[in-house]
This record gives C-alpha cells, structure tokens and sequence, in this order.
C-alpha cells in the first residue's frame, strides 16, 4: 500500500504549478499528487530511515559514506533528452569531478542508436531514467499510446543494462491525473525540476552558466540537456561553482533519500 502524504504537504498540481513559470497542460480539473525532495524526505518510513542510517553507518566505517540529504546541500543534476554525440564527454567530466546526474532519456533516435552510451551512464554509477520514446507530449495523446512511450524505453533499457528505470520525466513537464496513473502502473515517479537554463535556446556556454547558477537553491532540481552544443562545455564551470557554494551534487534518488520514489507521485522542489 503506497503511504500517505500528510494533507498539509498535498497540493493540487493545478495550484502548485500555476504560481511558476512552468506550464502545464492540465486535463480538466485532473489533479495529483505533488510532494518536494524535503517533504519526502520528512516523510519517508521508518524502516526506509533505519535502512539508510545503517548504511551512512556502514560507509562510515569502510570509508566509503553515503551522501545525506538530510544533513548535506545537495542538489540534483539532471540531463535529459540523450545519450547524443555529446555524452561521452559529459561522463568524462562527471568522472572527472566524482559527480553522479540523472539521465533522462530518449528512445528513438538515442537510446536505440547509442547503447553503448546507456551501459556507460549505468557503469560509471549514474542513475538511468525515462524521458519517453519519442518526446510526445503526453497529456495529448491518448492513454495507451502515453503507456507504450513509457514502457518502450523500460523496455529498451532492461534489455541493454539488465536495470529498470524507476523514475521518468514527462517532455515539457506537462503531466495530469491520467499520466500519472500510467505513471504509476510502471512503476514510474515524475521528476519535475525548479532549475533550467532554457539551453535549448542558446549555445551560449556562459549564460547556460549564468541561469543554472542563478536560480539553484538547496534541494533544488537542474534540468539540462546532454543534446544541445553549449550544455557539456558549461558543465565544469557549474560544478566548480556549486561546490564553491557548498553544495553537493546527487541523483534524483539521492535527493530524495531515505525516501524511495513513489510510483506516480511528482516531485518538484518549492520556490525558495
């Protein structure tokens, strides 16, 4: 039985979303669920509490700690839209700067075009995720054709790492009742974001800079794409930036930890 979020952390995703400048396209007055990575966080069971302390504790002794949330500045990096021509450079800097990201991906035309790519971001510890088959919107299509872009590259995945995305980003954000429940089926979270640099409308390596830079804030969400030229070269910059601040940059999973990502629930950082 999925837990229950205390009525005081629910929001209507028409109300939550209606103060940002995310747009959503909401079907009627379809609602669900919207929780941000601290309330999930506060909320998380105490069996999902007990795990993570004895693994901080564990890592602690073998020198090897986990990150904490709870404790730490973490926000969460994410790419979506790939694996493109430019992925491999962008996992030789996060190698090279021992940072871990989220890869939302895309199936036609990437994911099977580019396995060897996929096997990477899996090998090197980053954390495999659903951007649909073919980037339709799917608020706009009907209910079995959202499913069979979601479970295409569930399925795509599997095949190629043996793992099973357990998270998904609906193209453009625009999500309802409905994609949530297919969400859900799937086994699927939603992963909204509070950070984008708009990189799909410059190659201007230093404002992508400037934005991301900008607008994060601890537990904050950074949507990027691994498919556009200016992204990749901005990258170090950001990541030199953020730990200046003091911030320690995770997976989504990570973020929201010791909570696991429930089925169907989106997550979206609260405006600072």
């Amino acid at each position: 039985m999925p837990k229950q979020i205390p009525a005081a952390r629910r929001t209507s995703i028409a109300g939550l979303l209606a103060a940002t400048s995310l747009v959503l396209a909401l079907s009627g007055c379809a609602s669900f669920d919207v929780t941000a990575p601290a309330d999930a966080r506060a909320d998380a069971s105490a069996a999902e509490v007990q795990t993570k302390d004895a693994k901080n504790a564990k890592g602690s002794k073998d020198g090897d700690a986990q990150v904490d949330c709870r404790k730490a500045k973490c926000v969460a990096l994410t790419f979506d839209a790939g694996p493109s021509e430019n992925t491999n450079r962008l996992l030789d800097i996060l190698k090279e700067e021992k940072v871990h990201a989220t890869f939302f991906m895309l199936g036609k035309n990437h994911i099977e075009k580019r396995p060897a790519e996929v096997r990477r971001i899996d090998a090197e510890g980053h954390e495999l995720a659903n951007h649909t088959w073919s980037h339709q919107i799917l608020t706009e299509i009907k209910p079995e054709e959202a499913k069979r872009e979601l479970s295409r590259v569930q399925e795509a995945v599997r095949k190629i790492t043996g793992k099973t995305p357990t998270l998904m980003r609906p193209p453009q954000g625009r999500t309802d009742g409905e994609v949530s429940e297919i969400s859900k089926d799937l086994g699927l979270a939603q992963v909204l974001w509070s950070v984008t640099a708009k990189d799909y409308e410059t190659n201007d390596s230093a404002l992508i800079t400037k934005r991301v830079l900008e607008q994060t804030q601890r537990d904050g969400i950074i949507l990027l794409h691994d498919i556009y030229k200016g992204t990749v070269p901005a990258v170090p910059g950001i990541l030199k930036e953020l730990k200046k601040r003091g911030y320690t940059v995770v997976t989504v999973s990570q973020l929201l930890s010791p909570a696991k990502p429930e089925p169907g629930m989106a997550y979206r950082p609260e405006k600072p």
